[in-house]
C-alpha cells in the first residue's frame, strides 16, 4: 500500500523547487565505460591488391549470382524480418515515451433530454469539453524513459543489419563449399575414369596370361574405390545445394539454372581496409554498437527508477460549454478552469520503488558485463580471421609445388606402367598421391575464401553507425 501527498502549489513555488530537482542524468551511472583492447593487431593485415569498402563488397567478388542468391536470402530470412519487426516495436515505443513529455489533449460531448428537477419542464442538455493533463517533468523521469527508447532504437536498427550480415556470411559459405565440391567432383569423375581404364587394361592383361590374377583384382578394387568416392562427392554436393534452397527460398530447378552461369573459376576474395587501432575497427561492429546502446539503455532506466521516488507535478486544464434547450428556450453556459497544478510525493510503497532502483543497477551492471564481453569476442573474432587467412595465403605456394610435383610424378609412374616397368602397385600410390595433392590445393582455396568471409563478418560487414535509420527505412 503506498500513500501519495497532493500539494497544489503556486507556479512560483512549483518553479522553485522544479529548479532544485532537476537534472535525471545526475542519477544515472555512466553511459560509456571502458573495454580494455590491445592498442594493434597481433595478426598481420591482408593489404595487397586494391582495397575497397565493406559495404560493397559482394559485389567486387564478380560473381553477380552470389549477390543475387545473397539479395534472395535476405529477403526471405526469418532472422532479418524478426529484426525489422524489432525495430517497428522499438520505434513505436520510441513514439510512446516522446509522446509523455507532451501535454495530453482529450475531447467530450454529451447529451440528455429529461426533467432535471420536478418543479422544471422537460429540456435537452448539452455538453463539449476539452480535458488537458501535464505531467511536468520534474526530475527528468520521462526524459530518461524518452533517452533510452531513442538508444534502444538504434541498437535493434544495428542488430538488423548484423542479421543481414550473418545471412549474407552463410550464403557465400555455402556457396563457395558447393563451388569447391563441385571441383572435387570433376576431379574424382576424372580419377575413376582413369581407374576404371586402368581395370580393364589389367584385366585384359590377365586374361592373356601376361600379368597375375590378383594384379587385376587390385585394379578392380581400385576402380570401385574412384566410383564411391564419386557417389560421396555427389552426395555431399546435393547437400550444399539443398542448403542453398533453402536459405535462398528459390526452387531447386531455379538455383541450378543460375548455377550455370556462376563463373567456374572464381577470382579472389577483394581485399578491404582494416583500421590498425583494435578500438577504431570495433566501431564498425553491429553488435558492439547494440551492446554499447544497451548500456545507455539500462542507464537511462536506472534515472528513471530513481525518479520514480522524487517529486512528480502534473497540471490540468479543461474548457467546456453546455447548452439547455427547454420549450423553445435556449440557455448556455461556457466554463474553463487551469489547475489543479499539483505536486505529488512518494512516502511509503513498502520498499517497491527502491527494489526498482537495486534491479536497474544489476541490470545495468550486466550489460556492462555484456558490452565488455562483446568488445573480447569481436577483437578474437577479427584477430582469428587474419590468423586463417593468413595461414592458407602462406601454404598457397607450396601447394602448387605440390600438386606440379605429384602429376609430374603419377605421368611418368603411368608411362613406366604402360611399358611394363612398374608395377600397378606404384601406379596406385603414384595416382593417391596426385589426387590428395589437388583435393589439398581446392580445399585450401576454400579455406581462404571462407577466411575472408570470416573476416567480412568480424569486421561488421561494412556497419555505418552514422546512418542506421536510413539504411532501415529502405527496406
Amino acid at each position: 500500500m503506498m500513500n501519495k501527498m497532493n500539494i497544489h502549489a503556486t507556479p512560483l513555488a512549483a518553479l522553485a523547487l522544479a529548479l532544485g530537482l532537476s537534472g535525471c542524468a545526475n542519477l544515472m551511472p555512466p553511459t560509456q565505460v571502458d573495454a580494455q583492447v590491445a592498442p594493434q593487431w597481433q595478426a598481420p593485415l591482408p593489404h595487397q591488391g586494391t582495397v575497397v569498402g565493406l559495404g560493397q563488397w559482394w559485389q567486387q567478388q564478380g560473381d553477380p549470382v552470389l549477390v543475387e542468391l545473397i539479395e534472395a536470402a535476405q529477403a526471405v530470412s526469418p532472422s532479418v524480418a524478426q529484426a525489422l519487426a524489432r525495430v517497428d516495436a522499438a520505434r513505436a515505443t520510441r513514439a510512446a515515451a516522446n509522446a509523455a513529455l507532451l501535454p495530453s489533449l482529450d475531447a467530450s460531448a454529451t447529451a440528455s433530454r429529461g426533467v432535471n428537477q420536478p418543479s422544471l419542464p422537460l429540456a435537452t442538455t448539452q455538453t463539449v469539453g476539452l480535458q488537458a493533463a501535464w505531467e511536468l517533468d520534474l526530475v527528468g523521469a520521462n526524459r530518461a524513459v524518452s533517452h533510452a527508447a531513442d538508444a534502444q532504437v538504434l541498437g535493434v536498427q544495428a542488430l538488423w543489419h548484423d542479421a543481414r550480415v550473418s545471412v549474407a556470411a552463410e550464403v557465400a559459405n555455402t556457396y563457395y563449399s558447393l563451388s569447391t565440391c563441385t571441383q572435387l567432383l570433376d576431379l574424382a569423375r576424372q580419377d575413376a575414369a582413369s581407374r576404371q581404364e586402368t581395370a580393364r587394361l589389367a584385366e585384359l592383361s590377365a586374361q592373356a596370361g601376361f600379368t597375375a590374377p590378383s594384379t587385376a583384382a587390385l585394379a578392380r578394387a581400385s576402380a570401385a574405390d574412384g566410383s564411391s568416392r564419386v557417389t560421396q562427392q555427389t552426395a555431399a554436393c546435393d547437400i550444399d545445394t539443398k542448403a542453398l534452397v533453402a536459405l535462398t527460398g528459390l526452387a531447386e530447378q531455379d538455383l541450378n539454372k543460375k548455377w550455370l552461369q556462376a563463373p567456374v573459376n572464381q577470382a579472389q576474395a577483394a581485399s578491404f581496409l582494416i583500421a590498425s587501432v583494435p578500438a577504431q575497427t570495433l566501431t564498425q561492429r553491429p553488435d558492439v554498437f547494440a551492446a554499447e546502446r544497451d548500456v545507455v539503455v539500462a542507464s537511462a532506466q536506472v534515472g528513471a527508477a530513481k525518479a520514480q521516488r522524487l517529486p512528480h507535478l502534473s497540471l490540468n486544464g479543461n474548457i467546456g460549454t453546455m447548452r439547455t434547450t427547454s420549450q423553445g428556450s435556449t440557455t448556455s453556459l461556457d466554463t474553463w478552469s487551469f489547475g489543479p497544478l499539483a505536486l505529488s510525493l512518494p512516502l511509503f510503497d513498502g520498499g517497491q520503488r527502491a527494489a526498482n532502483v537495486v534491479a536497474a543497477e544489476a541490470n545495468y551492471t550486466q550489460a556492462v558485463s555484456v558490452y565488455r564481453g562483446k568488445v573480447r569476442q569481436a577483437v578474437r573474432e577479427v584477430e582469428e580471421a587474419l590468423v586463417h587467412l593468413q595461414s592458407a595465403q602462406a601454404r598457397q605456394a607450396d601447394a602448387e609445388v605440390s600438386v606440379t610435383g605429384y602429376a609430374q610424378s603419377l605421368q611418368a609412374t603411368q608411362t613406366r606402367y604402360n611399358q611394363g616397368l612398374a608395377s600397378l602397385v606404384e601406379l596406385e600410390d603414384a595416382r593417391r598421391n596426385s589426387l590428395a595433392a589437388q583435393s589439398a590445393q581446392l580445399s585450401l582455396a576454400l579455406e581462404g575464401k571462407l577466411a575472408w568471409v570470416a573476416l567480412y563478418r568480424a569486421l561488421g560487414g561494412g556497419f555505418d553507425a552514422a546512418a542506421p535509420t536510413n539504411a532501415v527505412a529502405s527496406q
